[in-house]
């Protein structure tokens, strides 16, 4: 079967992102002691997301706001304005309107970003090339130190966080619903990968590939082995997020998911 984009479908690759973000911040939530400050708030049909000691946007946004929500809109900014953050909004076409977008700037909201998200179903997937060399390992959990200095680098970030990353990551090993990947280029750590898999969607969760090792192909081996771990979990649809028109989105299009709309990005400083 093909699938086309609709409502529906909008609505259920949103809340499969957002049912990402929930599991992850709600297992670093429970580390002892809340080290990295997580905090969840639902506000209406909502969810607003917060964690003081992971910087950067990626976990401190509100999924799933649109217009029936204006009503609670004050509410959620006065959540990030007693964090003392800007807030960040995701709005998915399926969820805009001209009335929302307009209120939004009549609010002190702009947008400043857009984002991506791609789907497919397993039928719909190609079976990417592997070049020589290329070897892709499921992780174990004493690989967690390795993985934190991989995702550092292959995302551009500072060194000191690596340890954090793997102790935010390593509380998700043993969850049935994710799996962590490391790649590997003639036995040199090269990438890593993550698939995140409930109620039938497989998300492509995140993926890091080391300046050094880029446009070797090592990108899409981790796509192709994330997908191989969908089909085998039964998943019945595969979707993944990607910023607009970057190698990501280029290598998840030629292993077949297709665009199925670009969330605009909107805050409020």
């Amino acid at each position: 079967m093909n699938l086309v984009m609709k409502s529906d479908l909008a609505e259920r690759l949103d809340q499969a992102e957002t049912d990402v973000l929930h599991s992850r911040l709600t297992a670093i939530k429970n580390r002892d002691g809340n080290p990295m400050g997580v905090e969840i708030k639902r506000i209406g049909q909502t969810t607003a997301f917060f964690a003081r000691n992971i910087p950067g946007p990626s976990f401190n946004l509100v999924k799933g706001f649109k217009e029936a929500e204006a009503e609670v809109l004050d509410q959620i900014v006065d959540f990030y304005q007693g964090k003392g953050i800007p807030i960040r909004l995701e709005i998915t076409p399926s969820n805009g309107s001209s009335d929302l977008l307009k209120m939004l700037h009549q609010k002190g909201f702009y947008q400043c970003d857009f984002h991506t998200t791609l789907f497919a179903e397993p039928s719909d997937l190609k079976d990417l090339p592997i070049h020589a060399g290329i070897d892709i390992r499921r992780m174990k959990r004493e690989d967690f130190d390795l993985f934190g200095e991989v995702y550092t680098k292959g995302f551009g970030m500072p060194g000191f966080l690596s340890q954090g990353i793997a102790e935010n990551n390593e509380v998700l090993y043993g969850n049935e619903n994710w799996v962590f990947y490391l790649a590997f280029v003639n036995n040199e750590p090269a990438g890593i990968g993550v698939i995140f898999m409930e109620e039938g969607v497989a998300n492509l969760a995140a993926a890091a590939v080391l300046p050094s090792f880029r446009n070797r192909g090592v990108h899409s081996a981790l796509i192709q082995a994330r997908i191989c771990q969908a089909i085998t979990n039964n998943a019945g649809l595969v979707t993944g997020q990607a910023r607009f028109g970057s190698a990501s989105q280029n290598n998840m299009e030629k292993a077949g998911l297709k665009i199925g709309y670009t969330k605009a990005i909107w805050i409020r400083e």
